[in-house]
């Protein structure tokens, strides 16, 4: 190239830096060559139409609409992948059933379960005349019901063959639908995702041979086996049941079985130390709330109330605590909550220390977490049957199975409210020579502090509802009345005694939460 050409290349150069606007479009359409990796110019377009106005704008990828799924797939979106799958799975099972498929196959199923009932009600009939029974007229009677219901299957098969043009017509015009959707609303979905990669560049861009492969593996695999199994539903049996092995079932339950049998012979001691614990925790509770005079812990907790949440709710508390009284039931409400009050202490001893470590290492939280999860998905009945193993029944194991329910969230929320401390002001601290204790109780914890309230708050409301579980492996309390009330259908045994337990909710509630701005 001559100096000259090279001299007016540089001043075009030089010129398109200068300009903001030419300097704009050129970044823009780089960004999206990467985002799209092939026919950018033409989404680059299509983009700019989309972002021009406010109100949808109606756009057709000619692509999107016949690819369906796979466009969708090739370029990462999944969410809609899937659900234009299932849709789409449902439009050609219509189509091939209704070319194809045995429409009547129900019908035909019942009519030959009748065909045999006839025949067997005839030879029936055929017996009784030869002995000459008295029964004649209710064999023949029978015999014309049958009929009847013979008629009635043989008008559904021809209905449900003359339906055969109906279901077609169906399924093709909701494919044709689903096709016109996935074509308007491609360029929209693309270009709301594009704006999301650029301010986070960990979503997936472009296209790759794996999200393709992965994409006609999802279509040739889904689509083939759902038009089989509805249009063919006998010739490939193992699609309706699970192919299973009753040994392998066997099996399992013995060595769980065979597991748990060597936790118990050789942690018998660890067993009797945790129970011992909290029986010490619930003896001490007890004393308080069941074996102290009522008067004594009546105004305790009125004035415990109004202490931390003020007059008028030490006023409700009051009401509250004559309801449960009046109706009979002091005794029972004061032994739900030492239960409450023993699993609630453990849970909140252990939750919010082990909160604050995991807050600052995270990987100690990465193995928390699966393990909380495991505790607050796991349905109560299936870990009640491990605890009542170990520790029997009775109310240590009420105790521990109301830990295992509603001990996770003052971990979670400790860690939440500990994330939350801005690091400015950590930072500030930590520069003026704080030490780990002083940040961690000047700081840490009085920023965080809603949030662990937040926790301890939840985790006694979620404990109290383990009230009536708890009932069913021996402990005593509201649980028993409810439980009672639920066997024998008394409505107003159980209304009195779920009131009581929504009225302790409500004064742990407030005292927990302290006095508030709004009252």
């Amino acid at each position: 190239m001559s100096w000259k050409g090279q001299n007016s290349l540089n001043n075009a150069n030089l010129k398109e830096s200068r300009d903001p606007s030419v300097r704009d479009a050129v970044t823009q359409k780089g960004l999206t060559e990467t985002f799209i990796g092939s026919n950018s110019t033409y989404y680059e377009e299509q983009f700019r139409l989309i972002g021009s106005t406010s109100t949808f704008t109606f756009t057709f990828n000619v692509f999107a609409a016949l690819l369906g799924p796979i466009w969708f797939g090739l370029r990462g979106i999944w969410n809609w992948a899937f659900a234009f799958v299932i849709f789409e799975a449902f439009a050609f099972v219509q189509i091939i059933r209704g070319m194809f498929g045995d429409l009547a196959i129900d019908e035909r199923g019942r009519l030959m379960t009748v065909v045999k009932q006839i025949s067997l009600r005839q030879d029936q009939l055929k017996s009784a005349i030869q002995k000459g029974s008295d029964d004649l007229g209710a064999f023949e009677r029978n015999i014309r019901s049958l009929q009847g219901i013979l008629d009635e299957l043989k008008m559904d098969i021809v209905a449900a063959e003359d339906s055969r043009i109906w279901i077609i017509l169906v399924g093709i015009g909701m494919l044709l639908l689903i096709k016109f959707i996935q074509g308007v609303l491609a360029n929209t979905i693309l270009e709301r995702w594009y704006f999301l990669w650029l301010s986070d560049r960990t979503i997936t861009s472009g296209t790759s041979l794996y999200r393709l492969l992965l994409s006609l593996l999802l279509v040739f695999s889904i689509y083939p086996i759902c038009v089989l199994h509805y249009t063919f539903p006998t010739l490939l049996p193992d699609l309706t049941e699970f192919p299973t092995d009753k040994n392998i079932r066997l099996t399992s339950i013995e060595w769980i079985e065979v597991f748990f049998d060597y936790i118990i012979y050789h942690g018998q001691y660890a067993f009797d130390g945790i129970a011992s614990g909290i029986r010490w925790v619930l003896d001490g509770l007890d004393i308080f709330l069941v074996k102290t005079p009522w008067v004594v812990t009546f105004l305790s907790i009125i004035i415990l109330t109004g202490l931390s949440a003020g007059p008028r709710a030490a006023l409700w508390t009051s009401t509250f605590l004559i309801y449960i009284g009046l109706v009979g039931l002091w005794d029972k409400a004061m032994i739900s909550l030492a239960l409450l009050g023993a699993a609630a202490c453990i849970s909140i001893c252990v939750g919010i220390p082990l909160g604050l470590y995991c807050a600052r290492r995270p990987k100690v939280y990465n193995l928390v977490r699966p393990i909380m999860d495991l505790m607050q998905t796991m349905p109560a009945f299936v870990y009640m049957i491990p605890v009542i193993a170990f520790f029997g029944t009775g109310k240590v194991s009420a105790v521990i199975i109301t830990i295992i329910f509603g001990g996770t969230p003052v971990v979670r929320l400790t860690v939440l409210g500990m994330r939350g401390v801005p690091d400015s002001i950590r930072e500030a601290v930590i520069a003026f020579g704080a030490s780990k204790w002083y940040l961690l109780t000047k700081v840490d914890l009085p920023l965080a502090a809603p949030s662990i309230r937040a926790g301890v708050n939840q985790t006694i409301l979620l404990s109290l509802a383990t009230v009536v579980l708890a009932s069913l492996i021996g402990a005593k309390g509201l649980g028993e009345d409810v439980l009672e009330a639920l066997q024998y259908a008394s409505v107003g045994q159980g209304m009195l005694s779920g009131f009581a337990i929504l009225f302790l909710a409500t004064i742990l509630d407030r005292i927990i939460q302290g006095k508030r701005k709004d009252t």
